[in-house]
Order: C-alpha cells, then sequence, then structure tokens
C-alpha cells in the first residue's frame, strides 16, 4: 500500500534503465579487469543498496536507491562470463555456461519464496535487510575465492591447452581491436534485438506474474509466491539442460535448440492467459513450462550464442551490448506493463479488478518476435 503499480514500475524501470547500461559500460571494463575483484566490488555495493532500502518509504529516495542498485548489480554477470570463456573450451562451454547461468534462477527462486515469508513474518522492509547482508557476505567470500584469467597464475590459454587452436597461430590485436570488431559486427546486434524482446517477456512475468495471479485469477499472495518459485525452479533446469543439450546433441550450435524452446515458450504464455481462476494445479504447470523454456533461451539468446560467434577475447564486451538491449527491453516493458495494467483498473464498492487482455497482447508478441529475428543467424559460423 505504499507504492501504486505506476510507481512500481517506474522504480522497476529506473534499475532496469541503470543495470542496461551498466551491462555495457562495465561489459568492455571486465575484459581488462581482476575477475574478482571486480564481481565482488559490485555485489558488496548492490548489498548495501538494499540495506539502504530497507529503511525508507519516500518514494524518489526508492527510486534513486534501486537505481544506484541496478548499476552495481550490472558488474556481475560480465565478469562471470569472461571467466568461464577463459577456463572453458569451446566444446565444453555451453555445458558450463548453462551451469552458470541457473544461478539466475536459484537466486529467483529463493526471492519468489524466501521473500515472500520473510515479509509475511517480519514486514516489506526484512524483504531487503535480509537478502542485503547475505549478499554482503557473499561478496566477502566471493573476493577471496573466484579466480583470474589461466594466463594470471602461469597457465595457457584454454583454447591452446585443448588443442583448439594452434599455439604457432598468434594475433597481434589488442582487446582494444576485438572490442571495435564486436562493436561492427551485426550478429551481436541482431541477438541484442533479440534479447531485448526475450527479456521483455521474462521480466513481465517475473514482475507481474504474481500480481496477475492474484489479481487476475484469485490466489492468495502466498500461494502466487509458491507456484512463482516452484516454477523458477524449472527454469533452473532448463537453464543447466540448455548447455548441455546444444554442446552433445547439436554440437555445440544453438540456433536448433533455441527455435524449439521459442515455440514452446510461445505456447506457455497462451496457456498461462487461458488459467482458469484459482487453480493452483493447473497454474503451477503452466509456469513451469514457461520456465523451462525462459532458462534455457536466456542462456542461448541472453549471451551463449553471441559469445560463441564473436571473439572471446571480448566476451565481457559482447555480453555487454547483449545485456544492455536486453535490459532496456527489460525496463521498457515495465512501465508499459504497468500502465497498461492500471488502464484496465475498474473499482467496484471499493474492490478493484484488473483486465489482462492487453497485457498479454504485448507480452506474447513480443514473445514471437524474439522467437523470429534469430532465424537470420541460422547458418552464421564462429569468428576466428
Amino acid at each position: 500500500g505504499i507504492l501504486d503499480t505506476t510507481q512500481l514500475g517506474i522504480i522497476g524501470s529506473l534499475l532496469f534503465y541503470t543495470y542496461a547500461f551498466g551491462k555495457l559500460t562495465n561489459g568492455f571494463l571486465s575484459d581488462r579487469a581482476n575477475i574478482a575483484k571486480f564481481m565482488s566490488t559490485g555485489l558488496g555495493v548492490s548489498a548495501v543498496m538494499n540495506l539502504f532500502f530497507g529503511f525508507t518509504s519516500v518514494f524518489w529516495i526508492f527510486g534513486v536507491l534501486w537505481a544506484i542498485n541496478g548499476w552495481f548489480q550490472s558488474m556481475g554477470s560480465a565478469p562471470a562470463v569472461v571467466s568461464v570463456t577463459q577456463w572453458f573450451s569451446s566444446k565444453e562451454r555451453g555445458t558450463y555456461y548453462g551451469i552458470w547461468a541457473a544461478s539466475h534462477n536459484i537466486g529467483e527462486g529463493l526471492t519468489f519464496i524466501g521473500t515472500a515469508s520473510i515479509v509475511a513474518v517480519f514486514g516489506w522492509q526484512a524483504g531487503f535487510i535480509v537478502p542485503g547482508v547475505i549478499c554482503f557476505i557473499v561478496a566477502i567470500i566471493l573476493f577471496f575465492s573466484l579466480k583470474d584469467r589461466p594466463e594470471t597464475y602461469g597457465l595457457p590459454n584454454v583454447l591452446e591447452y585443448k588443442g583448439e587452436v594452434s599455439t604457432k597461430k598468434k594475433t597481434k590485436k589488442s582487446i582494444k581491436d576485438f572490442q571495435l570488431d564486436v562493436l561492427k559486427s551485426p550478429i551481436v546486434i541482431k541477438i541484442g534485438l533479440s534479447a531485448t524482446f526475450l527479456y521483455t517477456v521474462r521480466y513481465a512475468i517475473h514482475s507481474w506474474g504474481p500480481f496477475f495471479l492474484e489479481k487476475g485469477k484469485g490466489l492468495s499472495g502466498m500461494e502466487a509466491g509458491t507456484i512463482m518459485g516452484i516454477a523458477t525452479m524449472f527454469g533452473l533446469g532448463g537453464a543447466i539442460f540448455s548447455g548441455w543439450f546444444s554442446d552433445y546433441f547439436f554440437n555445440s550450435k544453438r540456433s536448433h535448440p533455441a527455435l524449439i524452446m521459442g515455440l514452446i515458450q510461445v505456447a506457455s504464455l497462451i496457456f498461462i492467459y487461458l488459467l482458469p481462476s484459482q487453480n493452483k494445479w493447473m497454474s503451477i504447470v503452466a509456469f513451469s513450462i514457461f520456465e523451462f523454456s525462459l532458462g534455457t533461451l536466456v542462456v542461448y539468446i541472453g549471451g551463449l550464442w553471441a559469445v560463441d560467434l564473436l571473439p572471446i577475447k571480448a566476451a565481457g564486451s559482447v555480453k555487454g551490448i547483449v545485456g544492455i538491449f536486453s535490459y532496456l527491453g527489460a525496463a521498457t516493458q515495465d512501465w508499459i506493463s504497468g500502465l497498461l495494467i492500471d488502464s484496465s483498473k475498474t473499482t467496484v464498492n471499493g474492490i478493484d479488478s484488473y483486465n489482462f487482455d492487453y497485457p498479454f497482447v504485448f507480452w506474447i508478441g513480443a514473445a514471437v518476435v524474439a522467437l523470429l529475428i534469430p532465424l537470420t543467424l541460422w547458418k552464421t559460423k564462429p569468428q576466428e
């Protein structure tokens, strides 16, 4: 009751916009930075912002804190992708990238279930303070445990070690040259545009899914949180499955499984829209199918496909460019979805009700576009 849906949408958009531009900037920086120091700093400051968030109830302060939080959160994925590409070869990259990407689903699952429980018992402030404390502790552990690139410790490049490139075939290109090549590449633009629409769908369901289940399908807040939490675990399975599946059954090609999972995602959104009221079990099934397909697509379109096709020396930059596209989509959907949902609100005898027809037209349309754009890269081969 502290904020209305439009204000929530604005705050969510502020985080996504700063996160998006932070992804781009920090992606380029991560190609040069010490991975452990860079990533742990971002997590530590993000944790502090969460702590501050729990001690205010003023709209504009919420917005400022959440925007700062978005920037420092953006220091996470790019160095993680750099680490994966530097320690694992191209033939096994998908498998380990998928395992890393599952962290998104673990975090979201813990948030949907854990935060809902914490808020129900201790109040909304604890929903920010407790995660903030946990993340600060993890940041300290990360600083001392995460490793930088193999070359930092006198080890060979992983592609040379695995025999995937010749040790005699050296390049005189600098990291800056590789980053410029990435900036000029139409590949990263196409995958980035697809990611824009994919993340529109992803965060539409994650941000507004619980609200839809409560206001559109008559479930309680705890039931909605539980459904989203269970479904997110299927997203975890999808993320882990995605890399292994494409590595071993499609020879590390991401195009074919991405098409399959894109079709499943569109079908699952239609299923969610048509759910009968107050049917908890069908809701679990529908959202679980959606999350499984989403888990795979976030791996393929959210970074792995682009990293495969472009120089790994600029993997952080690749992830950063795809990231800004991704989260501009997420930010834009947050306020558009908020406006569409708010515009459908009717109040009878002091009770608010909502119509979700227009939001779902928007969300399903975005899923279709996200599916179609990557088809232009169907036969594209990796650059050396």
